[in-house]
């Protein structure tokens, strides 16, 4: 009965601060209010915009100090929607968030290097000077989320080599990321690589796919899948670990099994067809972005835990995330490590939607910690 309590008094703590903060309440957070990070503090005033036409935009950081980019259907930096567009291109950020620029190093307008497949991105690292980017809706008007491969680059995106295995829409897999840590994976927990699998929900497509929204739409309830892989055998799916729950010390299981998974994170609002998880090394915490509830609009859940697999808390839980600042349409956000203060409390963020979003967004914020 006690645990209900607080249970209810954590859920209405999370609504009442929304409410003060001028965000409008929506869907309830699946979750209880952090113990670490209190609120957050969006700097619009830092917001700078680039690429138009262009989105997604995980982002990397990698050995030679640059950070790496991919993007969707657009010429990236210095294109436009149309000028240099390609289905998948890959870009190169260069220095620090108040004067970065970004060059197209696979793909897009003038590009280093023409880009070879198409796809789409919203996962990539780089461990030991190697490029790994997951690759999927490889044909979004036909069966968007068949499969999922991932994608090795060894020259630091010059070029890519696509894996001979995947993930399947069968396996109820769709749009991995990759957990974020320091310059070219240094501060990692340990030994492996986090992926973070999206649970397909859907038990049949749409018949018709040229209205992506239709299609690109929260999976309900929201489930998301972990799965562990050594650095060095990335590219091995034999390799591949799934978390499987917890031991009775609370530590974590893991299986080669994917049908025997289980999630480190659920919503019963609905989780986005994309997400983005990094660890801030300064407030020594994973945070997990996503959507919940509907897609395009804004409705930004921002999530934090000690590991990995949780146990997850709410951060914020946006039913109009960037209102009055931009029009209501994102659907992905993503931590720039580099861009992070050394005690982790100020960040830049990115984020892309559609119409003005549908672009290279950074955005300074500061974390207010309890």
């Amino acid at each position: 009965m006690m645990d209900a309590v607080c249970w209810r008094i954590a859920v209405l703590t999370v609504l009442l601060a929304l409410a003060l903060s001028g965000k409008a309440v929506g869907a309830k957070p699946p979750y209880p209010p952090s113990p670490v990070i209190k609120g957050v503090r969006l700097l619009w005033k830092t917001h700078q915009r680039a690429a138009p036409g262009s989105d997604n935009w995980p982002v990397t950081w990698a050995d030679d100090d640059h950070q790496y980019a991919p993007w969707g259907d657009g010429g990236g930096f210095g294109g436009t929607n149309s000028l240099g567009r390609v289905s998948l291109g890959v870009s190169r950020i260069e220095g620090p968030w108040e004067t970065h620029k970004g060059y197209n190093v696979w793909g897009g307008h003038e590009p280093e290097n023409p880009a070879t497949f198409k796809g789409k991105s919203y996962g990539v690292i780089c461990v030991e000077g190697v490029l790994y980017t997951w690759v999927g809706l490889f044909t979004p008007r036909d069966d968007p989320f068949k499969e999922v491969r991932l994608a090795a680059s060894r020259d630091h995106g010059a070029s890519w080599e696509l894996a001979d295995w995947a993930f399947t829409k069968a396996e109820r897999v769709m749009l991995p990321t990759i957990c974020q840590f320091g310059r070219n994976y240094a501060g990692a927990r340990d030994g492996y690589v986090y992926h973070y699998l999206i649970r397909y929900r859907s038990e049949e497509g749409p018949d018709d796919y040229s209205d992506k929204v239709s299609w690109l739409q929260a999976q309900r309830p929201g489930t998301v899948d972990l799965a562990r892989v050594p650095t060095d055998r990335i590219m091995d799916r034999a390799a591949y670990e799934f978390f499987s729950g917890t031991d009775a010390d609370g530590n974590p299981m893991w299986t080669r099994e994917l049908s025997e998974r289980r999630p480190v994170y659920e919503d019963p609002n609905g989780v986005g067809w994309n997400l983005s998880v990094s660890y801030n090394a300064g407030l020594r915490r994973y945070l997990l972005c996503t959507e919940h509830t509907e897609t395009h609009r804004g409705k930004l859940g921002m999530h934090d835990a000690p590991e990995p697999w949780g146990p997850w808390t709410t951060v914020a839980y946006y039913d109009n995330w960037g209102e009055g600042h931009v029009p209501l349409n994102t659907f992905y956000w993503n931590f720039c490590n580099k861009w992070l203060s050394a005690d982790g409390r100020e960040f830049s963020l990115t984020f892309t939607g559609q119409k003005e979003n549908d672009s290279w967004n950074v955005l300074r914020g500061e974390f207010v910690l309890r």
